[in-house]
């Protein structure tokens, strides 16, 4: 349940960070739409994992694709969406 729950701010985030990249077409805000897109993706991956779907990913055991995407997701979303947001306020695109 936690992890459907996580897909409403989850798609918020995405929707407005594509509404950002749509209105400036900038490299910082497209920085930010690959990292909502991450944290998207993570949230994506529980939802599986709890849905029990794509079975054959394996969701959450260590070594498995399920786990390296989750994983990969999440330093994606962690790293390019702050990255993105502080490039867009130094420019005074906020």
């Amino acid at each position: 349940m936690k992890a459907f729950l996580a897909l409403i701010p989850a798609a918020a985030l995405l929707i407005t960070c594509a509404f950002i990249w749509r209105h400036e077409k900038t490299g910082p805000s497209l920085i930010q739409l690959l990292g909502a897109f991450g944290v998207t993706i993570v949230v994506l991956t529980h939802v599986a994992e709890a849905s029990r779907v794509v079975t054959w990913m394996r969701w959450g055991e260590p070594d498995s694709p399920g786990h390296y995407l989750d994983l990969t997701s999440a330093i994606t979303g962690l790293i390019l969406l702050p990255v993105g947001y502080g490039l867009r306020h130094l420019r005074g695109n906020t």
